[in-house]
């Protein structure tokens, strides 16, 4: 009896011994790398936005600099018009994501609520719009847009916007709204409730997750896209963000730390929003996975 238990002892202290295992400190070396990869460019950006053109050209890349130029980000701000292509930048972002909110929630609602012939060729079609590249359509919308006299207009790019975030924002919300059990519709049938009070009253509220994760992609998606806006904007007036740097570069010159700063101001807001909800995108990702 004794030399069993004394066997059941010395096996039970095998198992237990802690056994060192490489994955982990691979998996925190390799988290640590990507961290520092993409840190590395936003830390090198604010050096550079507060150095002057000598220092930018002649020095090194990790040279801190000698003094401060918080000149550039005044320079910045007044001389780049920085406040004129914020409130272009806004006014398109908030349009363009309010919309695809609008659509896509109702398409979602359509297509994961509803039982008809046509749903799955519906999901079919946003599935293959998001396999669009964005440059493959510029020359037919520049035909299409001079034609309805929409060039140079924010309505040529906010259209645009918004058919190409469609498609993700139905894939995500739907994916979601199968999650959702039929017992609380039923219930709110039999209470009378019509489909556009369901809709209102039921799916979003619950549906706020991954609401917020459609926002913020859009917000992150749109607000430094220059393509389509160098193609259909050529005022000035009516320019986003991105055309801002530009208002540093001249015939002879080139004021490199302003332009710094002005990518310092664009890149902010979207730096603070991502870091703000972070947990909202992955939350609303990962949001009826089980069941979608």
């Amino acid at each position: 009896m004794k030399s069993n238990l004394s066997t059941v002892s010395r096996s039970a202290t095998v198992h237990t011994k802690p056994r060192f295992s490489i994955a982990k400190p691979l998996v925190y070396l390799l988290l640590g790398i990507l961290f520092v990869t993409q840190l590395y460019p936003l830390i090198w950006l604010g050096i550079y936005s507060l150095k002057n053109n000598e220092e930018i050209l002649s020095g090194s890349f990790f040279s801190l600099p000698a003094v401060p130029q918080w000149v550039n980000f005044q320079n910045a701000i007044e001389a780049g018009n920085y406040f004129r292509y914020l409130s272009n930048s806004v006014f398109v972002t908030t349009v363009t994501m309010a919309c695809v909110l609008l659509l896509s929630s109702l398409v979602a609602f359509a297509i994961s609520r509803f039982r008809w012939r046509y749903g799955q060729i519906v999901m079919l079609v946003f599935l293959v719009g998001m396999m669009i590249p964005m440059q493959a359509t510029l020359l037919p919308l520049m035909i299409i847009f001079k034609n309805l006299s929409l060039l140079n207009t924010h309505a040529s790019i906010i259209l645009p916007y918004i058919a190409f975030q469609t498609p993700i924002a139905v894939f995500i919300l739907s994916g979601f709204m199968k999650s959702i059990p039929n017992e609380i519709e039923e219930s709110a049938i039999i209470d009378g409730a019509g489909i556009f009070r369901i809709f209102r009253s039921i799916i979003m509220p619950v549906s706020i997750p991954p609401m917020m994760t459609v926002c913020i992609l859009t917000f992150i998606n749109i607000w430094n896209e220059y393509i389509l806006a160098a193609t259909f904007i050529s005022s000035e007036r009516l320019k986003t963000l991105p055309f801002g740097v530009y208002s540093f570069v001249s015939q002879y010159s080139v004021n490199y730390g302003a332009i710094g700063a002005f990518l310092v101001l664009g890149a902010l807001p979207v730096i603070l929003i991502y870091f703000l909800l972070a947990d909202k995108i992955t939350k609303g990702m990962v949001a009826g996975a089980v069941k979608g």
